[in-house]
């Protein structure tokens, strides 16, 4: 009735209408006057609200058949961020810089595990040689498989709130350090069967020296380096920089490092006690033991429980062929005429799966970001694509391929230099040693950034995630490529002639 002009008390009768003259003086009182510039006023604030209602539930109303439509999930997680603007410069530019980081680390590594070589551990139990490639291969089986997932969830905004970020984190910590201590026991096993198959003699106690030197390195390295990688991804969302260019470069630039003197170190305290019965077994035991507390952590976290369960494939496999190139390393280096190639394998396999870890993981990102589902039937299968769509196509990821191969030369000229400058390795660097050199890194590139195109797509087509599968098997075949590719460079050097031992002896 206020439309209508008529105010009635809650539990009176009805008033006179306030536009109803005073019958004594046919006047409008004060007292009226406000009344009646009140009722005006909630009249106009009632059909506001009436018609804000009205809009209001048609609202809600296309809000809720758009979401039978399209059955969308009622999640109100933030938008991911949009996707970052790259040219083949800001890709360069991005790249570059810890690519030249990691770079110098592999080269400290090398020149570390020149020095080592000769240490009484492994001039003794050479079987630690074949631990090399195994355990520096962690890197990619674990922490740029990490960086590779974490940089994927920050691109598409699953760490933008606190709570997912540190659910994310404890989950992918506790994930590691249980591949690292399974990982390092396999890779002690690989490491005794192929000392013992070709030799045919086996010790007991130079196994359990492998099996905790091996356990011990790998679950260490891993937290330390994976403590490093959280901290990179997240600085580097928050400075505007893609994390899929600099995560997994700066994973290698101290993880051949740390891991290499850890091995040393390790191995060389516990081979002082191989006289101690129960004191490398006692080792192995302890970080064995951890694993079941990695493991309830890991099962918490969605994202880490599927690939607690099913990732253990490509790392297991990944070890078993990184192994496979320190065998070659193993019988190459103790020939005395072949000593220089230790200080050039961490240059060599470190590069090659620095640069087709950042393919990989962009192209991993690209598929996330880009709302491609995963394994669905109905997805027109890829065909396996030509070197000339990979390298010279117009899309990003041929354009980042382009970048990273042409980082190759130049990257390992100034590798090969400092090595020279520091007077590392027992090589003098030849104009023949450098040809043979540089054409086996360009083609392990090579090989390696067309394999990540092909096999990131086959494994998303198949439903399988390339973060936790691609990276293991590809800086693996970049082990095993680049020990076997050097190896050959200095044979074919030894027989056309090109030999010297004398420098860094």
């Amino acid at each position: 009735q206020r439309t209508r002009g008529v105010r009635r008390d809650i539990h009176g009768p009805a008033r006179r209408p306030v536009c109803e003259r005073d019958r004594r003086g046919q006047q409008w009182t004060a007292v009226d006057a406000f009344l009646a510039a009140s009722e005006i006023v909630v009249a106009m604030d009632c059909r506001a609200n009436a018609k804000g209602q009205r809009e209001e539930d048609a609202l809600l109303e296309n809000a809720s058949q758009s979401n039978e439509s399209d059955d969308t999930s009622t999640d109100h997680s933030p938008e991911p961020p949009p996707p970052l603007k790259e040219t083949s410069f800001s890709i360069g530019l991005q790249v570059v810089f810890p690519f030249l980081l990691a770079g110098f680390g592999t080269v400290a590594a090398g020149m570390v595990l020149d020095i080592v070589q000769h240490w009484t551990v492994f001039t003794e139990v050479s079987e630690v040689f074949i631990l090399v490639p195994a355990l520096l291969g962690l890197k990619g089986n674990l922490e740029m498989t990490l960086a590779s997932r974490l940089s994927t969830a920050a691109n598409i905004g699953q760490m933008d709130t606190t709570k997912d970020m540190w659910k994310m984190i404890m989950g992918n910590l506790a994930l590691i350090q249980v591949q690292a201590t399974v990982v390092g026991f396999l890779a002690s096993i690989a490491a005794v069967i192929f000392g013992w198959i070709p030799e045919g003699h086996f010790r007991m106690d130079h196994a359990v020296l492998l099996c905790a030197s091996s356990v011990a390195t790998a679950f260490i390295a891993s937290l330390l380096l994976g403590l490093i990688m959280i901290g990179v991804i997240v600085a580097s969302r928050k400075v505007g920089i893609n994390p899929d260019n600099v995560a997994t470069p700066i994973a290698a630039s101290l993880g051949d490092l740390i891991t290499l003197s850890l091995l040393a170190g390790i191995s060389t305290g516990l081979y002082k006690e191989l006289e101690n019965d129960y004191a490398n077994a006692l080792v192995c035991a302890t970080f064995v033991a951890l694993c079941p507390i990695w493991v309830l952590i890991a099962r918490k976290i969605p994202s880490t429980r599927e690939v607690l369960y099913s990732g253990w494939e490509p790392v297991i496999i990944a070890m078993a062929i990184s192994s496979v190139g320190g065998l070659i390393l193993d019988k190459t280096v103790t020939n005395p005429n072949f000593a220089g190639m230790a200080v050039f394998t961490p240059v060599i396999n470190g590069v090659g799966g620095n640069l087709v870890a950042v393919q990989a993981s962009r192209i991993s990102t690209y598929l996330h970001m880009n709302g491609l589902p995963m394994g669905d039937p109905n997805l027109t299968p890829r065909k396996c694509p030509t070197p000339c769509n990979s390298f010279f196509g117009s899309s990003v990821n041929s354009r980042s391929a382009r970048v990273l191969f042409l980082l190759v030369a130049p990257g390992h000229l100034v590798f090969l230099y400092t090595i020279n400058s520091l007077r590392g390795g027992h090589t003098t660097l030849t104009a023949i040693f450098i040809v043979f050199y540089l054409f086996a890194a360009l083609l392990q590139v090579l090989i390696l950034l067309y394999l990540a195109d092909w096999m990131v797509h086959w494994m998303w087509g198949r439903g399988m995630d390339p973060d936790n599968f691609s990276i293991p098997y590809l800086t693996a075949l970049g082990d095993l490529l680049g020990t076997g590719f050097l190896a050959l460079c200095f044979h074919m050097r030894w027989f056309i002639g090109d030999r010297d031992s004398d420098m860094g002896n």
